[in-house]
């Protein structure tokens, strides 16, 4: 991987309403879906009580580098969301392969093992809400927000769960009136 898609596909210093305008232009010029996943460590506050700030950092630092290793496509981006959790931007990614890539995701937290004394399944696990949009201009901050709502069903229903939203839904109701 090159240092350029390295910085495409990580980048803390690119603010989160930039990455997701510019993948909403991209995904509306091409006619395409637009992927957006919230992930975020489940039970991050008893895990940050239990191991302190550099524990909960490193971990953090692991999972990054395990996210960024199954983004394949040049237009991916991982970014970090808040203090325990990244945010995916996948443009001209259909709903199933974004519902399969944050499977993915979760299947390689579990085999790498890092330890969660403060959660009952042992080990860091990661909700994920993913929302997929068709995106028209002009860009609509909703699709940050819906991944985020549903990322907290997630979280509600159990460990290592992943909520979907479908926005495209809704458009399609519009469009029927």
């Amino acid at each position: 991987m090159s240092p350029e898609s390295s910085s495409k596909r990580h980048s803390a210093a690119r603010p989160i309403e930039e990455e997701l305008q510019r993948a909403w232009m991209l995904a509306a010029e091409r006619n395409v879906s637009l992927c957006v996943v919230a992930l975020e460590i489940d039970c991050f506050g008893e895990y940050l009580a239990a191991y302190g700030r550099d524990a909960a950092e490193d971990c953090l630092e692991t999972l990054e580098r395990i996210v960024v290793s199954l983004l394949k496509r040049e237009e991916d981006c991982c970014l970090r969301l808040g203090q325990s959790g990244f945010l995916l931007v996948l443009p001209d990614m259909p709903m199933l392969m974004g519902r399969d890539l944050a499977n993915k995701i979760n299947q390689a937290v579990r085999r790498e093992g890092l330890v969660n004394k403060e959660s009952h399944a042992g080990a860091v696990t990661l909700g994920a809400g993913l929302a997929v949009v068709n995106p028209e201009p002009p860009f609509d901050k909703d699709v940050l927000d819906t991944a985020k709502i549903a990322l907290r069903k997630a979280q509600r229903r159990g460990l290592g769960r992943l909520e979907i939203a479908d926005m495209r839904v809704s458009e399609k109701r519009e469009v029927a009136a």
